[in-house]
């Protein structure tokens, strides 16, 4: 009798493990066929390595991302795919992806929802690195703890380097647009084009999607804003340090195409596209390592960006959605000012004198620098402008200005991270936020960071700071964590930031005084004051 209880025992039990197992394994259904995610221990449910496109290998290296091939049954999405062709280049870059492929055109997402019919805001994030470095599965990125919050969020891979910005004459004569070496921006639209036709199907509302990146995810939203073929697939935009009002901007597509053309006979030892197409895409990776091979940029195609975009800007052509953008305290250090000098008053007037020759005087006085401690926030400040923050000031300026009346949200991030924890041994701050570990002897070392240097804000916004081991956490980070975070989020749900519990934050646009949150341990609101700097840098740029 007990033997027989045991067994009605044991079958019950398997038939609940079944139905567990079941549970664990969510299903969506694509345009091109049914993805089996997982459900995480918090209950969300991920969908990781879900192709947006078609590998881009073969005769589709260079060419523009072409629609998913549909699948039959049910094709397993619990990994992320491989991160796009790149060298290791930042030390911040903790990536989780399937090794490293050009087969790399997949997305995850990450959704709180049951059903199919919630209809939820969606987060679209694009990463930074460059344009040449980067990936969707870095646990800074991760969506978890936006869909925590009611959001379907998502991480988009794209093309970088050579094969994601490489344009040739070749390639523009065998493109039916005429266009090369957007290809990393191409794949962006293609992602949210995909998301707009699938992303109901795991509880998102198409009509509802947020943009969002950093650094090079930053400049991506800004070009997405003003390209035809992004046109009406997002409705509100995040942009964290960067715009390419300033900021790696686009080249002409000829001499794109001049510098595709010596990299290919001098770095590439390749005459002809069929032999750029035969080479490993190991090397031709190790080809833009060779000295002298400057970084891929994008190109004005008069396909994804038809003119300048500033020119899109100016004419008020781009997206008129409401925008929410900043960057931090410390973008770049001062020694990019510097150099090796002491921060005498004497060593940084002849800085400048370098810098800016006849109008040295005229940032002297908008950077002043009479002390050791004013010239290390002048140079800091005027580093940190130049690399980034004045282009994400234009972006928000010009947004303002054309943006067909929509609100522009800024922000300014002052926290400095902690101290890294006692693991991390002897490792040293590296350039543009990233980690030098004692092991990197040529890995450029910098000063310690005073502000918050760029990309230390990611954790912060996304909820992510459990997953960065880095550092040792305070009960002011996580309290710095929850106030950007829920200003992100409240303004993916609903175009606005505000929100309970939080600080009053108005529009840049609204009002007489451009107004924007000062996101610290004390978060708080505060009004525009170096203006001045911005239109001086606006004109040094040129236009």
């Amino acid at each position: 009798m007990n033997r027989i209880f045991f067994l009605i025992l044991s079958t019950i039990s398997l038939a609940h493990l079944a139905t567990a197992q079941s549970a664990k394994a969510p299903q969506a259904k694509t345009a091109n066929g049914v993805v089996e995610g997982v459900v995480e221990p918090s209950g969300i449910r991920s969908f990781k390595g879900v192709p947006f496109a078609q590998p881009p290998v073969g005769e589709l290296r260079w060419k523009e991302p072409q629609p998913v091939k549909n699948w039959q049954g049910v094709r397993k999405a619990d990994k992320f795919g491989p991160r796009a062709m790149q060298r290791p280049i930042f030390g911040d870059m903790g990536f989780r992806s399937n090794g490293m492929s050009e087969d790399c055109l997949y997305l995850n997402v990450w959704t709180p929802a049951k059903s199919a019919n919630e209809k939820l805001p969606v987060l679209v994030y694009f990463y930074g690195g460059g344009f040449v470095a980067g990936d969707g599965s870095e646990a800074r990125y991760d969506g978890e703890s936006m869909a925590r919050k009611g959001i379907v969020a998502l991480t988009v891979n794209y093309r970088l380097g050579v094969f994601g910005f490489f344009a040739h004459p070749e390639l523009t004569k065998e493109s039916p647009n005429h266009s090369s070496g957007n290809y990393g921006y191409l794949d962006q639209a293609a992602a949210l084009k995909w998301v707009k036709e699938n992303i109901a199907a795991f509880g998102g509302d198409p009509n509802r999607v947020t943009i969002a990146g950093e650094s090079a995810g930053s400049i991506s939203v800004s070009a997405l804003m003003v390209s035809p073929l992004s046109k009406g697939l997002f409705a509100q935009a995040i942009g964290e340090s960067g715009s390419l009002l300033g900021g790696l901007p686009p080249t002409s597509l000829a001499k794109g195409e001049e510098a595709g053309t010596k990299f290919a006979t001098e770095a590439a030892g390749a005459n002809t596209l069929t032999e750029l197409r035969a080479m490993p895409a190991e090397k031709l990776l190790e080809a833009t390592a060779k000295p002298g091979v400057p970084w891929f940029t994008s190109t004005i195609d008069g396909y994804f960006f038809p003119k300048l975009p500033l020119e899109i800007f100016e004419a008020g052509q781009q997206a008129h959605v409401p925008l929410l953008v900043g960057w931090n305290s410390e973008e770049m250090n001062y020694r990019a000012v510097m150099g090796q000098e002491k921060p005498t008053p004497e060593n940084y007037a002849n800085a400048l004198k370098k810098l800016y020759k006849e109008q040295a005087d005229e940032v002297l006085k908008l950077y002043p620098g009479t002390t050791e401690a004013e010239i290390l926030e002048s140079a800091t400040a005027l580093a940190s402008d130049r690399f980034l923050a004045y282009s994400t000031w234009k972006w928000a300026d010009m947004q303002a200005k054309t943006g067909g009346g929509k609100p522009v949200y800024r922000y300014y991030y002052s926290r400095p991270r902690p101290a890294m924890t006692p693991a991390m041994g002897n490792a040293a701050p590296g350039l543009a936020g990233g980690v030098v570990k004692s092991t990197d002897a040529n890995a450029m070392k910098v000063a310690p960071a005073s502000g918050a240097v760029h990309s230390a804000e990611i954790e912060y916004a996304m909820g992510n700071l459990p997953s960065n081991k880095v550092y040792a956490w305070t009960p002011d980070d996580y309290k710095v964590s929850e106030v950007m975070q829920n200003f992100f989020a409240n303004f993916i749900k609903t175009g606005n930031p505000n929100g309970p519990g939080l600080p009053k934050w108005p529009a840049a646009n609204v009002g007489n005084s451009v107004q924007y949150m000062h996101i610290d341990v004390n978060t708080r609101l505060e009004t525009e004051k170096n203006r001045a700097r911005y239109l001086f840098l606006d004109q040094s740029f040129g236009k």
